[in-house]
């Protein structure tokens, strides 16, 4: 094949031809980017303006001085996660043996569709999620699939649910006489909607259920609208249980949310993108007492496991399931008797060998490791919680059952009607003067700041340089 258009490290030469070209081009983007990971510190959380790129794609090959000096201005113009001030949402900088993974799997360019195309990446993703469904007790027939985000990997579990509630796999929902239903906190992830959506559902179709004070699933109010909807001449069909909120960082009651399941008969899926990973923690894994009983489960690795986006996964009791109610064959694939083809059973066909980041982290931190990442995270969790409880102008949206702490000023001199602009102009500032960044959700019809304490770099000087700015911008503000 002609290719004297290319440049000489277009491709690895698998002769190699062209090895010092290569290396040449791999060594000046790896000190590059390496220069400005190690200094992160020195540029904000957030960039003030992020570059303008051009997307024409030009005639001839573009130097790679050209290219560095792009992807130098596209690494500083990035969200900077990797920042010690950076504890505004659940991401962080991710395991370095992760982000060496994602570069391998790209490398490789395995396909997950089929175990011909992905001989070891799909052994070691089918025996790994076993292994995590272990981990959360859902028994020895459990198992699952990797999939990119935890919108996904919820698309995926209430399929399956569906599909067993009602056997549509095959003839779809045209001749129901009644709506399905499920069943979600009010504070749930906006990705069931979106999922009832697909499966052609509505968004109707996921009921709200009442919460308490901190934003736990009230037991009592899930069974006054599961009986509302049967009477109302509704089919329901799941229960899902938030395992860590997107804002608040609250945990549904898993055993009394999981014995209503039982005594309705419904699919029990527990949506623990986030909180998943307090299996790794002895001290706070009873967090997810009931969590063992799901029919499926979410769990995200990219968050609280520091796995490099994505990764994500379904997790099923009985992995059976995957093959009875949503697998469609694939004759242009070889089939093999004793490994699945896991792009048969999965929402995604084509997909990138997300696994070997997972495995590499698990690998390299260990349970030890994990461990100490999550301990340490609730440990710096209290402290700032403390801090909120003893502050005159603050108050917390609930009690923190994770990393994640929502609060908000409430000082005396300001009205109740100002209080939202105020705690706005309270985040501008701290990222803008005390290169802190600190995320401002909507809960309860309020603006709140939240916090979580992810980052394995943050401390209690960052704790402490987050409150002296507090105290800074509102002594300005009361003046």
């Amino acid at each position: 094949m002609n290719r004297s258009n290319l440049p000489d490290s277009a491709f690895v030469d698998p002769s190699g031809a062209n090895a010092e070209a290569v290396r040449d081009l791999a060594e000046e983007f790896l000190n590059q980017l390496l220069t400005q990971l190690e200094t992160a510190n020195d540029r904000s959380p957030l960039p003030e303006e992020p570059p303008v790129l051009s997307a024409t794609i030009p005639e001839s090959p573009r130097s790679s001085d050209d290219l560095l000096e792009a992807l130098e201005k596209i690494v500083d113009g990035s969200m900077n996660p990797a920042h010690t001030g950076y504890i505004g949402h659940m991401d962080t900088t991710p395991t370095t043996i992760s982000a060496l993974g994602d570069f391998i799997a790209s490398a490789v360019n395995n396909n997950m569709l089929s175990v011909e195309m992905s001989p070891v990446f799909s052994e070691l993703e089918v025996q790994l999620t076993e292994a995590i469904a272990i981990e959360f007790g859902l028994g020895p027939n459990a198992g699952g699939v990797l999939a990119s985000g935890g919108s996904l990997a919820n698309l995926h579990a209430l399929a399956i649910a569906r599909n067993q509630a009602f056997d549509v796999h095959e003839g779809g929902l045209a001749g129901m006489d009644r709506e399905p239903v499920l069943f979600a906190s009010e504070v749930a992830h906006t990705s069931l909607q979106k999922a009832a959506m697909l499966l052609g559902l509505g968004t109707d179709a996921v009921v709200a259920v009442g919460t308490d004070d901190d934003s736990r699933m009230d037991p009592a109010a899930l069974e006054q609208v599961i009986d509302r909807e049967k009477r109302n001449g509704r089919s329901p069909f799941c229960v899902v249980a938030t395992a860590g909120t997107t804002t608040t960082g609250n945990i549904d009651p898993l055993p009394a949310v999981r014995d209503i399941a039982d005594d309705y008969d419904l699919w029990f899926h527990v949506d623990a993108a986030y909180g998943g990973a307090l299996v790794f923690s002895e001290a706070e894994r009873d967090r997810l007492d009931g969590i063992e009983a799901a029919d499926s489960v979410t769990f995200n690795p990219q968050k609280w496991c520091y796995v490099a986006k994505t990764c994500a996964m379904a997790l099923f009791a009985d992995a059976g399931v995957l093959q009875e109610d949503f697998r469609i064959g694939a004759p242009y694939m070889r089939g093999d008797e004793t490994l699945p083809n896991l792009g048969e059973l999965s929402i995604q066909g084509t997909r990138r060998a997300d696994i070997l980041k997972l495995w590499l982290t698990f690998q390299h931190l260990g349970h030890d490791g994990l461990e100490q990442l999550l301990d340490e995270s609730y440990r710096l969790t209290a402290s700032l919680r403390d801090r909120v409880v003893e502050h005159d102008s603050l108050e917390l949206a609930s009690e923190p059952e994770m990393n994640i702490t929502c609060f908000r000023a409430v000082p005396e001199w300001c009205p109740p009607e100002e209080r939202d602009n105020l705690n706005s102009r309270l985040q501008e500032k701290l990222l803008s003067k005390h290169e802190i960044f600190v995320s401002l959700p909507t809960y309860r019809d309020s603006r709140w700041l939240r916090v979580v304490l992810l980052n394995p770099f943050t401390g209690e000087d960052t704790i402490r340089w987050l409150f002296s700015g507090v105290d800074v911008v509102l002594n300005a503000e009361e003046t």
